[in-house]
């Protein structure tokens, strides 16, 4: 960003000799509005009809192919529909409320963007406390949560909104002690900083640095779903129990703002799994070309973040929503303790190596090898017996 700055000053774009505050202002801005409108917004549309078709194909269906290629364009005829829809408001809420809390959920989702490391040149800003901005203002979205289920006046949007208060009060703690494990080894709470200590080999990642951030990677996640109202943690709509929980009342555009803001909510929940645990943008160096690495770069972190995706879909596709009491006992009772725990146990390793152990390093890759290949030796095999019993299914 400092580049650009430094491009349109000298430039001459905005006249001669133009104030810092000024340039820097506005390229702030032109890159913000870019970011939202060309990447986040679409990005949100696209996963609807991604998470679709993972869904069908893990449940044998078929899922939207019509609207299309292959059903792409679904989402787009969705979003226009749901624009041309009346918006209403009920008698009873509080208008004002009502209507503010789906842009206070967008917001919650639009700013992380800010601080997201795409490359080592891509990011709007690199805050030196960004990864602390980026759960900070994600919190928010229980607010506009909250918000919804008060004002609308109804005891369905209510009780969605109180579960996921404390939902996402609870989740945000074991997610919070995850988090530190890494900044306790790097010394730094800024995004690029954090990515710049890690390598592209999976042995001089984060997750594999000791069996703690192996743990803490896994606790993050978890918490991250939870916050995020994702399967099998959508408490705050639970349509079988709450009709559609805090936005039962909501109808047309604004009803789409906060499913729009939870699919996008993936890619910030895969960006902070990706710059933690995984290395980030970090990719190997086969250019001296800032344009081509900057490029790979980018390529190389989308990749772990869209594959973090795909297995939140996954999980979605695969497991049942659990109770409200299983909910609350598995954060408080397991995820908070062994956070608490990860905790002291990477002040130990830290205080022991504080350089890292690379031995370590190979081990722990060495482990999650061996665990990915029992994963999907099992995944094959339900695979093979899903087919068998399609094939010997007697025809009634």
């Amino acid at each position: 960003m400092q580049q650009l700055i430094e491009y349109v000053i000298a430039s001459g774009m905005l006249g001669k000799n133009p104030p810092y505050q000024i340039v820097a202002a506005v390229v702030v801005l032109l890159a913000s509005a870019f970011v939202v409108l060309v990447v986040a917004l679409p990005f949100a549309g696209i996963v609807t009809w991604v998470e679709r078709r993972v869904w069908a194909r893990i449940q044998s269906r078929i899922g939207p192919n019509r609207v299309g290629p292959q059903g792409f364009l679904q989402w787009l005829a969705d979003g226009i529909k749901l624009i041309c829809k009346e918006d209403i408001v009920p008698t009873d809420a509080d208008p004002h409320l009502f209507k503010l809390a789906p842009y206070l959920v967008m917001l919650a989702w639009i700013l992380p963007w800010a601080v997201m490391p795409f490359s080592s040149a891509l990011i709007l800003a690199d805050l030196n406390v960004g990864i602390l901005y980026m759960t900070a203002v994600t919190a928010v979205t229980v607010v506009g949560i909250l918000m919804a289920g008060w004002s609308s006046n109804d005891k369905w949007s209510l009780i969605g909104g109180i579960r996921s208060a404390a939902q996402i009060i609870s989740y945000e703690i074991p997610a919070g002690l995850s988090i530190f494990p890494v900044v306790m080894m790097t010394g730094t709470l800024s995004m690029e900083r954090i990515i710049k200590a890690q390598g592209w080999t999976p042995q001089h990642w984060f997750l594999f640095a000791n069996p703690f951030c192996f743990i803490a990677a896994g606790i993050l996640f978890v918490s991250a779903l939870a916050e995020g109202n994702r399967t099998p943690f959508d408490l705050p709509e639970a349509e079988s129990e709450l009709v559609a929980g805090f936005a039962t009342e909501y109808s047309g555009m604004r009803y789409s703002l906060f499913f729009m803001a939870e699919w996008g909510n993936l890619f910030i929940i895969g960006a902070i799994i990706a710059t933690l645990f995984l290395g980030g943008w970090q990719a190997p160096r086969v250019s001296a070309d800032p344009v081509v690495m900057n490029i790979l770069q980018l390529i190389v972190f989308n990749a772990k973040v869209l594959f973090l995706v795909f297995l939140s879909m996954w999980i979605r596709g695969t497991l049942p929503r659990i109770r409200i009491d299983q909910l609350v006992t598995v954060c408080w009772k397991y995820l908070v303790p062994i956070a608490f725990a990860n905790l002291i146990g990477t002040a130990v390793w830290v205080a022991l190596w504080p350089e890292g152990n690379s031995v370590m390093g190979y081990l722990m890759v060495a482990l999650g090898a061996a665990l990915v290949v029992l994963f999907m030796r099992r995944v094959i095999y339900y695979l093979r017996r899903a087919r068998m019993e399609l094939y010997f299914r007697p025809n009634i």
